[in-house]
């Protein structure tokens, strides 16, 4: 059975024939380093969490309460008009469970591994064909335009794509394009007056899921054996053998 650390976090149980749970993000976190993964699932040491981003959870959530006007009344929202975007917002039952990644989100049991994947996505579109059209929102505030041509949003395009392949295992129709609608805040204005204003572009990104399934197999891999070998790309594990041997130098002082 899975057990329990001092947090309540189940950690993965290599004698247990229990499914275990692995989010979207730990997916992404197995692929930035191995061995934090393993410290994370295995052994319940997560690295220390970021700062709250409470002004992108708020643009979230303004963008779903406004493209859920236009789904209940089954009409293409005025930017995908402007995009020229012919979908329309999803309206399923289901569609406030998809987007909470805490309490289910999406799911799918991959029975090779044993493991349920799970993500919780922030919008779905369908096409006229029935094609379904994964959406992410982003938010952001930079001089410029944005777009997608920085390394580290390699991880947004791999979010995508995982969410586009959990819903083709759950036997929906998947669009190959899914969108990013994303968010950038104006500083180019003379003053604040209590109103920060905001340009909305969409931009478009085909993804592929062909890498999902064997990451998700040497993921499990990880899970059943050893400790990994530090990361020669991570700050946290240089962070914790530069500690390790800080404390080792200060002990021996002593």
């Amino acid at each position: 059975m899975p057990f329990y650390n001092n947090y309540k976090k189940i950690l993965f149980d290599p004698k247990s024939s229990t499914s275990f749970k692995i989010s979207r993000s730990k997916i992404d976190l197995f692929l930035e380093c191995p061995r934090c993964f393993y410290f994370d699932r295995r052994l319940g040491i997560s690295r220390p969490p970021g700062f709250p981003f409470s002004l992108n959870s708020a643009v979230d959530t303004l963008l779903k309460k406004e493209f859920d006007i236009h789904r209940a009344k089954g009409e293409p929202h005025p930017l995908m008009k402007s995009y020229d975007i012919n979908a329309v917002p999803f309206n399923h039952e289901r569609m406030d469970e998809w987007r909470d990644s805490l309490r289910r989100g999406v799911q799918f049991l991959h029975e090779p591994a044993n493991l349920i994947i799970t993500g919780g996505v922030d919008d779905i579109w369908v096409n006229p064909s029935g094609e379904l059209i994964i959406v992410d929102y982003k938010a952001t505030s930079k001089s410029g335009e944005v777009n997608l041509d920085a390394e580290w949003q390699n991880g947004y395009k791999r979010q995508m794509e995982v969410y586009q392949w959990l819903f083709r295992r759950n036997k929906f129709k998947v669009s190959d394009t899914g969108y990013f609608v994303y968010v950038n805040g104006k500083t180019d204005r003379e003053a604040f007056d209590a109103r920060l204003e905001f340009d909305v572009k969409i931009i478009p990104y085909t993804g592929n899921d062909d890498w999902i399934e064997p990451v998700i197999l040497k993921l499990k891999k990880c899970l059943e054996g050893n400790l990994p070998l530090p990361s020669d790309t991570c700050e946290y594990c240089s962070y914790r053998a530069k500690a390790h041997q800080a404390e080792k130098q200060k002990t021996s002082l002593f």
